[in-house]
């Protein structure tokens, strides 16, 4: 039986009080990549990744949010090397006119925003839409991935199976393997859905090697890690969860590496949120990730849905809204954004000539060596010598 030791996880342990015991956790921000002994030619480094039978010029998903990912958007994001995923439960399979919407969502006072979100997400969702919008993103060429939360998962997954989806997200806060529920239509049960889907399956989220490792044995291709870090996600206020990243994706990847030692079967470990600029990204594979998802930084596309607007997967919730409406500008194209050229200081440009520069003044020419660079704890590493960027609000003060 393959199970996680916390023992072989190096805690650094400490206690509150009397007898609450924790440990020392990390983030983007508190960590820094160390050169070595060589160094590359950007040519000499491979930035692909594949996932299941697809392969992508570069790792980087673009989130299953409605400001970020339309269909139309879906399908430019794959044209240009990477892989954008659509929420089957946004506005796209609610409204045939979801322009109209858009333009309600990014023209609402901010007091008003929340009401508004949760009367759009009362409209049901409509299985034709949810089969038209796959059809789209699939008539381009474009790889289409589409995702939904545990409770729908058996719904929508069978309708996008049978609609030509390539891939399929398992989405929420936290994933489990198992939700029990008194209602049995509720219940979820993650190795069972697997087991039906006869694509790749992408599971998350999760922060801890446990969990991780359980979400594996259940038959994912890949797993999200990141609970509450997002931009425009207010999870970590509402509900006080989550693990800053570094800690969390280095936890995952070695849960990862531990079941392929025992199964021979690799398990991707994908990075969803918290990263806003390259260098952000380059940590998160340093940290162990396979590759990244992020929303914010494309949000900023022109070509994105939001319009220069980007808003939480959970701010619909009828109960307890857990995301907000930001304003993140429009700075470029999704090939500026993403490909370069650039033309702002702050990294939140050429993404992935960002990756590519970083992988090469370290020595890795792929991937799997970018993951063995050494990381090293650095509070100080934003903040070193940038006094007068800070002050004028200039490249890393911004």
């Amino acid at each position: 039986m393959i199970s996680v030791n916390k023992e072989q996880l190096a805690y650094s342990q400490a206690v509150i009080g009397g007898n609450k015991v924790t440990r020392r956790t990390y983030g983007f921000d508190e960590v820094a990549l160390v050169p070595g002994k060589v160094t590359l030619d950007l040519d000499l480094c491979d930035t692909t990744f594949m996932l299941g039978r697809y392969k992508f010029d570069f790792p980087i998903i673009a989130s299953a949010m409605d400001s970020v990912v339309s269909p139309q958007t879906a399908s430019l994001i794959n044209k240009v090397g990477g892989l954008g995923v659509l929420n089957l439960q946004g506005i796209y399979t609610r409204y045939e006119n979801y322009e109209d919407v858009v333009k309600k969502i990014i023209e609402v006072s901010q007091d008003s925003f929340v009401p508004l979100m949760q009367k759009i997400y009362q409209e049901p969702i409509k299985h034709e839409l949810v089969e038209k919008r796959i059809n789209e993103i699939k008539s381009t060429g474009a790889i289409c991935a589409v995702s939904a939360t545990p409770n729908v998962a058996y719904e929508f997954g069978e309708i996008a199976q049978r609609s030509g989806a390539d891939i399929f997200v398992v989405q929420s806060t936290v994933v489990s393997i198992e939700h029990k529920s008194q209602n049995k239509a509720n219940c979820f049960y993650l190795k069972d859905f697997i087991s039906k889907m006869s694509m790749p399956v992408i599971v998350g989220n999760c922060v801890t090697a446990e969990v991780a490792l359980e979400h594996m044995k259940s038959g994912a291709s890949a797993i999200l890690v990141g609970i509450g870090p997002g931009a425009a996600c207010t999870s970590r206020g509402v509900l006080g969860i989550g693990v800053p990243m570094a800690t969390a994706i280095a936890d995952c990847a070695f849960a990862r590496d531990e079941y392929f030692s025992n199964t021979g079967r690799y398990v991707h470990v994908i990075a969803d949120g918290g990263m806003s600029v390259g260098g952000d990204i380059c940590k998160a594979i340093a940290c162990g990730a396979d590759a990244v998802m992020i929303g914010s930084p494309l949000a900023k596309a022109k070509e994105a849905p939001g319009q220069g607007f980007h808003w939480g997967m959970a701010t619909p919730s009828p109960v307890l809204p857990r995301g907000t409406r930001i304003q993140v500008g429009s700075i470029g194209t999704l090939r500026e954004i993403l490909l370069g050229p650039a033309t702002y200081d702050d990294g939140s440009q050429n993404l992935v000539g960002a990756l590519k520069t970083s992988m090469s003044t370290l020595g890795a020419s792929n991937i799997k060596e970018m993951q063995q660079v050494e990381v090293i704890i650095a509070p100080a590493i934003q903040s070193e010598g940038k006094l007068l960027q800070r002050a004028q609000k200039l490249g890393m003060g911004k």
